[in-house]
């Protein structure tokens, strides 16, 4: 088992805020993103909390030679990040399946994570991902971890519902065998099948391939009226939308908010999603923010000259949620800053009025669809938890979106 050291005396003026997320490779646009929107949150702080000034540190949980994250990467920053007295928060990870190794490191010290990104159902959830699961990543048997993104038994399900409401009979599922894509492919499965969708199919891919055109030929064949991938745009998102075009599936496009990122669209070939391509999302799309999630996306244009990627805000919500905490804490005490975080039930945040429940996961159980128009995400139709009640005969007579 890792054994915490400190490698020097703590400075008592000094909290330092550290992020762990893919900053080599394809994900490295969405991660500026939301380093933008937490270098935002700590400069509005005026790089102070409390009595303490506010540094913060930039980690990189990805590989040149890998493009993206890696095991070893992130293992090194949540050593890094624990071995520091200096620091009181890790925010991260991008991707649910680095989470699973930086979590049991992080919960040895009580050091306070928090994910701006991560959806997989298993790392709060008991009783909803692999055996084991949440348990495995508290060794101490303490809870450390919070998200401020709803996770994947919300997006998932509420997919498959939006997609009988469009007249959906039939899906082919694929999905990148990932922690992420595979676990969202699977709750939008276990749905579809709850209300009588034919699931014609459910392959995973290997995500190194170069092309899927043998796949998307087998695919047309089964005629589905909607073709899902649980995956993101790192895991070939853009190259099955661009095959799936040139082997003629006529059937419209979901995918997650994976991909929901204009590298995507930039991937697949605008044209290539036009008018067919959905995305979920869960919570708002920047544009449609109000109160002080509306009042950030204006600063952030103002500071950069454009309308901030979907995932900026949660940086920016993470990185309060830290920055709070710290200072009801009032001290550099880790366990009294995570338990200050998971305390929180009524946050006024850029998300709206949100809070944690037991298990570290976000009260806020709203999700967005998305439609590609124009080479760009054009906000479709808000779902709220209560939609969860679609039946098969609901959409009788109704016929698929085009």
């Amino acid at each position: 088992m890792f054994v915490v050291t400190a490698c020097r005396p703590a400075d008592p003026d000094l909290v330092k805020i550290v992020s762990s997320l893919p900053r080599t490779g394809s994900a490295k646009h969405q991660s500026d993103t939301l380093v933008r929107g937490i270098r935002m949150a700590i400069e509005e702080a005026e790089g102070r909390v409390g009595p303490f000034r506010v540094e913060y540190l930039d980690l990189d949980d990805s590989t040149a030679a890998a493009g993206q994250w890696t095991s070893e990467a992130e293992a090194a920053n949540a050593r890094r990040a624990l071995q520091d007295p200096d620091v009181c928060a890790y925010i991260g990870t991008f991707n649910s399946g680095a989470a699973k190794v930086s979590m049991p490191i992080l919960n040895l010290g009580d050091l306070l994570m928090v994910s701006p990104a991560n959806t997989a159902v298993g790392l709060t959830k008991p009783g909803m991902g692999t055996p084991g699961e949440p348990e495995v990543y508290r060794p101490t048997g303490r809870r450390n971890y919070a998200r401020v993104v709803p996770a994947d038994d919300l997006q998932g399900p509420m997919a498959a519902d939006w997609a009988v409401r469009r007249g959906v009979k039939k899906v082919y599922i694929l999905d990148d065998n990932e922690v992420y894509g595979k676990g969202i492919a699977d709750l939008f499965d276990e749905r579809c099948r709850e209300l009588g969708v034919e699931v014609l199919g459910h392959d995973s891919i290997d995500a190194k391939a170069q092309e899927f055109k043998s796949l998307m030929a087998s695919v047309k064949a089964t005629k589905p009226d909607l073709v899902y991938f649980g995956g993101t745009t790192q895991s070939k998102g853009g190259q099955l939308a661009k095959d799936m075009t040139a082997a003629g599936v006529g059937a419209i496009l979901m995918v997650p908010d994976g991909c929901m990122e204009q590298v995507f669209i930039d991937s697949a070939g605008a044209a290539n999603l036009e008018g067919r391509c959905f995305v979920t999302f869960g919570g708002l799309p920047p544009a449609k923010l109000t109160g002080k999630g509306g009042e950030f996306v204006q600063r952030y244009r103002e500071k950069h000259g454009e309308l901030p990627e979907a995932y900026a805000v949660y940086g920016y919500e993470a990185a309060r949620v830290a920055l709070h905490a710290i200072a009801t804490a009032g001290s550099k005490d880790r366990r009294a800053i995570t338990d200050a975080a998971l305390g929180i039930r009524d946050f006024d945040g850029a998300l709206g009025h949100w809070g944690f429940d037991e298990n570290g996961d976000t009260t806020m159980r709203t999700l967005t669809v998305n439609i590609v128009r124009n080479g760009k995400f054009e906000f479709e139709e808000v779902l709220h938890e209560a939609d969860l009640v679609a039946e098969p005969a609901a959409s009788a007579g109704a016929t698929p979106a085009p």
